[in-house]
Parts: C-alpha cells; sequence; structure tokens
C-alpha cells in the first residue's frame, strides 16, 4: 500500500485503546494508516488494517519488534498500584519504546496519554487552576511515581534527542457506565473513595437500597471539585494531535472543561432522579486542571458537561456480550 502510515498502540485492549482503535480506523483521515495493536495478556479480534503483535513491553527485543517501520505511537500501557510490575511496564517499558524510538528511521511522532496523578490529583491543594506549568507532585504510591517518571522521562528525550513527541495529560476516564459506579455504596464501586469503608457496611447497604448519592465533602467542609474526562472527549484530542505541529513537544491538560463538583452532581441526580444525598468528608481537596491550552493549540473542545457525563452514564444498558468489567480499580 503505497504511504502507508503504522501507528503502534500500546495498552491497546484497554478502555482508551479500543475506543482510539474503533474510532480512528472509521475515519476517512486516516485510511491510509494501519493500527499495530501491541497486545499481552488479552486480545483484539482480527480487523482490516489491524495488527495484533503478542508480547511484553518490557523486554527490549520485543519492543524493537514491534517497533519496526513504526510511524507513529500512541502509548497508553500502564500497570496501576502493583508495585511488583509497574516500574518494569511504565518506566522501562517506555525506555524501551524511547530507544526504539530515538534511532527508529520512519518514525514521525510519539504520544503519551499522562495523567493527574503526577500532579498530585486532589490530594494537595492548589489555590489556583492547574495549568501545564505546575511542578510535578506525585501522590502516595506507585502509580502516581510511575506518571511522573513518564512524562520527566518524554521531556527528557525532546531535549537529548529531539524527539516529535507529546503528552495528553487526563484526570479519571470515564466510559459506559463508570461515572455511574464511581458514586456507589457497594462493593462494585469504581475507583476511590471506597464509600462503604468510610460509612460502614451496614450504613452503606442502607444507602444502597435508596439509591443514596455521596456528596463528597473536602478538608475544607465544602464539596469537593475533581476532574475527569469521557473516554470519547480524550480520543477527539488525540485526534487532533496526529500529525499536528502545534503539539510537538508539548503537554496539554484534556478533561472537563469544569470539574465535576460533588454537590452540584447530587443536586442533578435528586432533580433529575429523585435521590437522596449524604455528605462524606473527606481529607480530600479541589483541584481545577485548566484545559485551555489543548483548545488553543489543538482547536480542541469536550463534549462532555456534568449534565452529559450524567445522562450517557445512567442511559447506558449493557448487552449480554458487554459485562462490567474492571481490569484496574480507577
Amino acid at each position: 500500500m503505497p504511504g502507508i502510515k503504522r501507528i503502534l498502540v500500546t495498552g491497546a485492549t484497554g478502555k482508551v485503546g479500543q475506543a482510539f482503535i474503533e474510532r480512528f480506523l472509521a475515519e476517512p483521515t486516516f485510511e491510509q494508516f494501519v493500527v499495530r495493536a501491541l497486545c499481552h495478556n488479552r486480545v483484539l479480534e482480527p480487523r482490516d488494517r489491524l495488527e495484533v503483535v503478542r508480547g511484553s513491553i518490557e523486554e527490549r527485543p520485543f519492543v524493537q519488534q514491534a517497533m519496526a517501520d513504526v510511524t507513529h505511537v500512541l502509548h497508553l500501557a500502564t500497570s496501576k498500584e502493583t508495585p511488583e510490575s509497574i516500574m518494569d511496564v511504565a518506566v522501562k517499558g517506555l525506555f524501551w519504546l524511547l530507544e526504539a524510538a530515538r534511532t527508529n528511521e520512519t518514525l514521525s511522532q510519539f504520544i503519551l496519554i499522562g495523567g493527574d496523578a503526577s500532579l498530585g490529583h486532589f490530594f494537595y491543594p492548589h489555590p489556583v487552576p492547574v495549568t501545564e506549568t505546575q511542578k510535578h507532585s506525585a501522590y502516595p504510591g506507585c502509580y502516581a511515581l510511575s506518571k511522573v517518571l513518564e512524562e520527566v522521562m518524554l521531556e527528557q528525550y525532546y531535549i537529548q534527542y529531539d524527539l516529535n513527541g507529546c503528552c495528553l495529560r487526563a484526570p479519571w476516564i470515564m466510559e459506559k457506565d463508570d461515572f455511574k459506579y464511581q458514586l456507589s455504596f457497594g462493593e462494585d464501586v469504581f475507583g476511590g473513595p471506597r464509600w462503604r469503608d468510610l460509612v460502614g457496611a451496614e450504613q452503606a447497604n442502607a444507602y444502597l437500597a435508596t439509591n443514596t448519592v455521596p456528596v463528597m465533602l473536602g478538608a475544607d467542609g465544602r464539596s469537593v471539585k475533581r476532574n475527569f474526562v469521557h473516554v470519547d472527549d480524550l480520543v477527539s484530542a488525540i485526534l487532533l494531535a496526529l500529525d499536528n505541529p502545534q503539539a510537538s513537544q508539548q503537554t496539554f491538560n484534556i478533561c472537563m472543561d469544569e470539574p465535576i463538583d460533588y454537590g452540584e452532581l447530587g443536586h442533578y441526580l435528586a432533580q433529575t432522579r429523585g435521590f437522596p444525598t449524604v455528605a462524606i468528608e473527606t481529607p480530600y481537596v479541589s483541584t481545577w486542571l485548566d484545559n485551555t491550552k489543548a483548545k488553543f493549540l489543538l482547536g480542541w473542545r469536550p463534549e462532555y458537561d456534568l449534565a452529559k457525563m450524567v445522562e450517557s452514564a445512567w442511559n447506558y444498558q449493557r448487552a449480554a456480550d458487554d459485562p462490567r468489567l474492571i481490569w484496574y480499580p480507577g
């Protein structure tokens, strides 16, 4: 195929990877591309213009093989709070990718999906909106540390080797009915906090029976503002960053225009669905990620606000072949 381009997608079987591949292969703009999906424990079904390669990102020979003839890289692979593997997957794996990238004569762009874990998420107070110039400040745990190390490593490859890359920094990524289950008092809660651990199992079961919505209060006693992004909006940002000279060696916050205020969220669910609410005290703080840079340089706009995030999650109907599987807790 003349003029063929090939994008390597790591973490291809995750929520972002699958959503990206589905939309990318359907976009006429990218019809000259082939997707090479790097899979380890899980695998994708065969389809046109999709190459599936099996192996571990921790192994340099395999990464070199996967990077052969690649023109673009979208790096999504991670390991969350698993100390036994996270440095091998997130840090060493990225290092092998970048080492292959800097000597790859066909490579034109490297895109890293970062996270607001590198900025402390809602663990540390931020008195002003958080821009891309904010100093790295990992919260306790190995996952946040790995996100800092990833961003710093990529930045150093800009400096050392003039690599054409960019980092799209996303907060908590929602898809399907994720947003609904992050409010659950049950064992099926998605991510944290685990509300039932804060109130006790007996009280949690009572709240669960009445569809009660937790309203997270921060250390200052006010409802917490927390950053989210829908996977569809993140995929839109990735597509806009591809081969975009404005993205070269830049970091972008990719998030909703405003963080979700748990007080406003509780009010919305009370008004639209009659759900009762209960205030839950936590040690967390409000943060506001600023997405102005992505709007200005990429021309990107998020489609999801509080109402659309709620309605899409509560209206989502799972098919029999679409069980709710959580590979990582958040």
